[in-house]
């Protein structure tokens, strides 16, 4: 299966969880889309997304990996907000 690439990292997507970023690196962003509402074609348009940046380390617990998060009221303010928290994570 080929990954999807935006900007020379994976973004993949599972029902209404988004992942950008590598798996490998120290942090990633993680989306969950809590509310949509339906337009056309039945495509759904995010209202209340959750952005979180989180630690790739699977030895930590859920709460210690959490390294910021907010709620955005679309897919687009979420990741552009989740892009630039994690390029910064990822420069510290």
């Amino acid at each position: 299966m080929k990954t999807l690439m935006y900007k020379g990292k994976p973004l993949a997507r599972e029902g209404r969880q988004i992942y950008y970023g590598n798996p490998t690196d120290r942090v990633m962003l993680f989306m969950n889309i809590l509310e949509a509402v339906p337009a056309k074609d039945g495509i759904e348009i995010a209202t209340k997304v959750s952005v979180q940046i989180i630690k790739t380390d699977d030895e930590l617990s859920i709460s210690e990996r959490l390294v910021k998060q907010t709620e955005k009221n679309s897919l687009y303010q979420a990741f552009d907000i989740g892009t630039i928290w994690l390029e910064r994570e990822l420069n510290k």
